[in-house]
């Protein structure tokens, strides 16, 4: 059996080495990841220019692109045949509620279920002192469960995993979106030439704590597993805007 195994943090990330190590259990892994960190690239796709493919170890290669990227040149350039699996991660960081839209970590994952490939992304929520080990079998729990199972058509799992020992996790929650508490991510500052600057990112945005998302899961010491597909559609709304004579 084959998987790939991707991520948005670059190819030597810590996370993706030791996801790797647990799933060669499995199987053969296929790396094929960004040459450097690309957070927050979402679902880009490069169009523009040529992409390079560079060769690190056996079965671990390199991409000078994004997340997506990566997963169109491992299904055409360098794996023998198509995976059992797509797994994208484990991200150094949460990617929960609305923020998974900005995720290229949750977008390789999305990208493997536009090509008709079961897949995953796991996200560690630490933002220091990570248990990658933790996730890391989190990740095999849920990979066996998947290649048992099977997933809906176009539906992948994004799995996001509290920051404990192995022995600290209370289980498995399935869970909804939740919502972040957005503010001014901007923070400036001025360079020695007096010059401004910005970051976009300051402090950690906040989340409403409501029951049964991932967010309530993952602070109450639960591993979030929701489900997840591309149909934005607020089908809540739909009679909403028939009524503004749009029909």
């Amino acid at each position: 059996m084959k998987i790939l195994l991707t991520n948005d943090d670059g190819v030597f990330a810590e996370g993706l080495r030791v996801l790797k190590e647990v799933l060669e259990g499995l199987g053969e892994v296929y790396v094929v990841a960004p040459d450097r960190e690309r957070t927050a690239i979402s679902h880009a796709l490069t169009l523009d220019r040529p992409l390079r493919l560079q060769r690190i170890a056996e079965r671990t290669y390199a991409v000078d692109g994004t997340p997506v990227d990566c997963v169109h040149l491992a299904l055409s350039c360098v794996m023998p045949e198509r995976p059992s699996l797509v797994v994208s991660g484990i991200n150094n960081g949460p990617n929960m509620g609305e923020e998974v839209v900005y995720s290229g970590t949750v977008s390789a994952a999305f990208e493997a279920t536009f090509l008709g490939l079961p897949s995953m992304a796991v996200s560690l929520a630490a933002r220091q002192g990570h248990r990658y080990e933790t996730a890391a079998q989190v990740a095999l729990r849920v990979a066996r469960e998947i290649l048992s199972q099977g997933l809906p058509s176009r539906v992948f799992l994004n799995v996001n995993v509290p920051n404990l020992g192995q022995g600290e996790i209370k289980g498995f929650k399935v869970t909804r979106l939740g919502r972040r508490v957005f503010g001014d991510c901007v923070v400036e500052r001025v360079d020695p030439r007096g010059n401004r600057y910005y970051w976009i990112g300051g402090a950690d945005a906040g989340y409403e704590a409501i029951e049964g998302t991932d967010f309530s899961a993952v602070a109450s010491g639960y591993v979030s597993v929701t489900p997840l597909k591309a149909d934005l559609t607020a089908y809540e709304e739909l009679e909403t805007f028939r009524g503004w004579g749009f029909e």
